[in-house]
Parts: structure tokens; sequence; C-alpha cells
């Protein structure tokens, strides 16, 4: 259920500012305290609703964690929730860094062994972080042992760097045209029926 269009925006900031202030690790870090906040805490919308958007982000140019927001807001109030969502996610970070320019310096933080084991403690949570949004995006397309091999080899071929088959465009294009082929195809046989 969604709130009044005059609290909406406000509330996409907040939720946003709220996850971009309190996430390690960048967007896909982000993806599950985001569909936890979206899809199951303030139901904006279902989870099928959200790996779409999610697949959308991921596609487009830039930082995954704002493009997903900027497909929430517009999704739930066009221009403005996109502007709200997008302001909430980039102004934690932006004032995070600024505070760092002005209050610490590169020979404070390099010799600071406080500030070396607070980051040496994030690594083990980023990565847990990250892959909790694989594993729950895995479930919701229904990825098993006839079609895991798909995943798979794409990720090897990404990581041979081989010239060619090494470019990730070339797999979300490739997975574009062949979700329009396998859509076509159910359609045809949906009308036939």
């Amino acid at each position: 259920m969604q709130p009044e269009n005059s609290n909406l925006c406000r509330q996409l900031f907040s939720t946003f500012f709220k996850i971009g202030a309190f996430t390690f690790g960048g967007g896909w870090a982000m993806i599950s305290i985001i569909e936890k906040e979206i899809v199951d805490r303030h139901r904006w919308i279902a989870r099928d609703e959200f790996l779409d958007l999610l697949a959308v982000a991921q596609s487009l140019p830039g930082i995954l964690a704002v493009n997903i927001s900027v497909a929430v807001g517009d999704k739930l109030r066009s221009t403005r929730g996109s502007i709200a969502a997008a302001l909430g996610t980039i102004m934690p970070s932006f004032l995070i860094i600024l505070a760092i320019a002005i209050f610490l310096t590169p020979d404070l933080i390099k010799g600071n062994e406080i500030i070396s084991s607070i980051f040496k403690g994030i690594r083990p949570a980023v990565v847990a972080l990250i892959i909790a949004p694989v594993i729950s995006s895995a479930r919701a397309v229904r990825l098993n042992y006839k079609t895991a091999f798909i995943p798979i080899i794409v990720a090897l071929l990404i990581w041979s760097r081989l010239p060619v088959v090494s470019n990730p465009i070339l797999y979300i294009i490739l997975g574009g045209i062949g979700g329009y082929i396998a859509i076509s195809r159910a359609t045809k046989n949906l009308n036939k029926q």
C-alpha cells in the first residue's frame, strides 16, 4: 500500500538516505537492504517488479545503487520520486566524503591502527552483503541445475579477459535478445492454445 503522494517523496528520500548512510561495499551490498525496505517493509512494489527494476538498473551505465533508487522512485512517483530517491542515496556518501576530506588527513589514516582495524572488520560483512542479493536473485528467477550453467559460463568468459568474449556489454545484449525470443515464443504458444 503506497502512502499519500505528498509524503511519498519524503519517505523515499529518508529510506534511501538511511540505506546509503549505513551500507558499506557499494551497490551490490545495498541491494538486499533496498529490497527489504522497499518490498518487505514498506510494500511499495512487489518482489517480481523489484527484480525487473534491478535487471534494468544493472544494465544501465552508472552506479548500481543510484540506478535502482532512480528506478524505484520513478515507479512510485515519477520524476519527483526519482530525484528524491537518488538524492537520498547520494547524500550520505557525499557528506561522509566531505567530512573525511575536511577532518582526516592521509597521514592520520595511514598510520592509524584503529581505522585500519575497522576497515579489516568491515570486509567480511561486505562480502556477505554482496552474496545475499545474488542468492535471492537466483531463487527469484528459479535458477536450477538446468539453467545454472548460463551465469557460470558468462562469469568464466568475462573473467578470461579474452578480447572479444570478456566484454560484459555483449552478455547484456545477448541476455536481452534471449529474453525477448523466449517471451515471444511463450506468447505465441499461449495464443495457439
